[in-house]
């Protein structure tokens, strides 16, 4: 992976909001057609998380991901890049806890990165739709 790429990829607390705002673009379950939004992605434990924030409502973006894993990841910020990219669902409940401490630790910062209202808890993102990220 070339070394901007990878630098964007993985983004450091320091990052502001736009470094973190992403189109991904995943296959529709029902139709098998495109579909592509905006979306924030997050580093936990030098890992990269697609999270669905703290409504705990459906998702489209995690029900497509579910019935189809492989997607694409577009960087559109400083550097711009269409990436192939697989989810994987973070279901473990110890897991889960793990990376979601590290995404509110990360926004409850002075600079509030990801414009979520401060302070966010951790309670408020327990229910969130959680998938890591994967580049082959």
């Amino acid at each position: 992976m070339d070394a901007a790429v990878r630098a964007a990829i993985e983004i450091t607390p320091a990052a502001g909001t736009r470094e973190r705002i992403i189109d991904i673009t995943t296959t529709g379950r029902r139709t098998g057609n495109p579909r592509r939004i905006e979306i924030f992605f997050y580093r936990a434990a030098g890992e990269t998380y697609l999270c669905s924030g703290t409504s705990g409502r459906p998702t489209s973006w995690y029900a497509n991901l579910l019935a189809h894993p492989d997607f694409i990841f577009h960087l559109k910020h400083g550097i711009r890049a269409d990436l192939p990219a697989r989810a994987i669902p973070v279901t473990d409940e110890e897991e889960r806890r793990r990376v979601l401490v590290e995404i509110v630790a990360d926004l409850n910062q002075p600079h509030n990165p990801g414009t979520i209202t401060q302070p966010t808890h951790l309670r408020d993102w327990l229910d969130s739709r959680l998938a890591r990220v994967t580049f082959p």
